[in-house]
């Protein structure tokens, strides 16, 4: 349990945004995605998560680790109810989803609140998705109250309410590990995907990696770094990680770039250089690629929170 202290008292937890949002229509989302983690309680109607379908019951939370497309059900789906891509939803959102403040519908099929935050291990490795878990529910009183809590605090503005979403965000990431842990839940994974976490070379590479996107990430310039030989680096790193270093890095610049394109206005050429994409066309290619649709469509792609 003390390992599991030492990589809590690690993370930056960090609250994002959030809304109330009521479903209108029965429908199916195939590949929702966010790049950071997300959790969304059910107060009333039905949801259904993952390849499974598994059935979200009302009061219950559920928590979708950053980029794990995990497809979602609202309302009792039949073969009429349409089935959307993230990118199709975009385009047709306000057909779907109502938010706080919208007239009451007598139709509702689904009523969730919905948190997008951030948890990172020494501000570098994204938590929830280094463990490789699935999408997950948990029935918690401490992390529904704290879900609710935050919710109230955003949407009432009071004198000191960010300091309180901060500490209310930060307690149900908690809650949130301490119910896999208590549950024992991806045991597993747990006990295969945390153990990086306490190696400070990689972390150091890690946080080196997140700090030089935009320069020369070669494998000679990472083993300078963990203090391992140039042919050995990538060997250390993939036996510790399950991925290699070159993978990894494309990975991260790809994340920052999306981040880019959805919250600042620079040329799709600027993105490519901050990310260290010196070639546009490749970093194009190599966008698509990865995520389906090219980097000028995803600034425009919708998701969940933005209704």
């Amino acid at each position: 349990m003390e390992d599991y202290n030492k990589i809590i008292e690690s993370l930056g937890i960090k609250y994002l945004k959030s809304n109330n949002i009521k479903v209108s229509t029965p429908f199916s989302l195939k590949d929702y995605e966010e790049t950071e983690n997300a959790i969304l309680i059910l107060k009333k109607g039905t949801i259904h998560f993952g390849k499974d379908k598994e059935l979200l019951k009302e009061g219950h939370a559920l928590l979708i680790p950053a980029n794990r497309m995990t497809p979602l059900s609202f309302g009792m789906v039949d073969e009429k109810a349409p089935e959307l891509s993230l990118e199709e939803f975009g385009f047709k959102q306000s057909e779907y989803f109502k938010t706080a403040g919208a007239e009451d519908l007598s139709n509702v099929v689904a009523d969730f609140t919905m948190i997008v935050f951030e948890t990172k291990v020494f501000d570098t490795v994204n938590f929830f998705t280094a463990l490789d878990i699935p999408a997950f529910s948990l029935e918690n009183v401490a992390v529904n109250s704290a879900i609710y809590d935050v919710i109230t605090e955003n949407q009432k503005a009071r004198a000191g309410n960010q300091r309180v979403i901060k500490i209310k965000t930060e307690f149900m990431v908690i809650e949130a590990i301490r119910h896999i842990l208590e549950k024992r839940l991806f045991v597993e994974q747990m006990a295969t995907n945390s153990t990086y976490f306490k190696d400070p070379r990689l972390i150091k590479l890690f946080k080196y990696i997140k700090d030089n996107l935009s320069g020369e990430l070669t494998n000679k310039a990472l083993s300078d770094i963990a203090d391992v030989s140039e042919d050995y680096v990538g060997q250390y790193f993939k036996t510790l990680t399950g991925i290699n270093p070159q993978d990894y890095i494309e990975y991260q610049r790809m994340e920052y770039a999306v981040k880019l394109l959805r919250t600042t206005k620079m040329s799709i050429r600027d993105i490519g250089k901050n990310c260290g994409y010196k070639d546009t066309a490749y970093f194009c290619r190599r966008f698509k690629m990865m995520y389906g649709i090219p980097a000028g469509k995803m600034r425009k792609r919708e998701t969940l929170m933005n209704v």
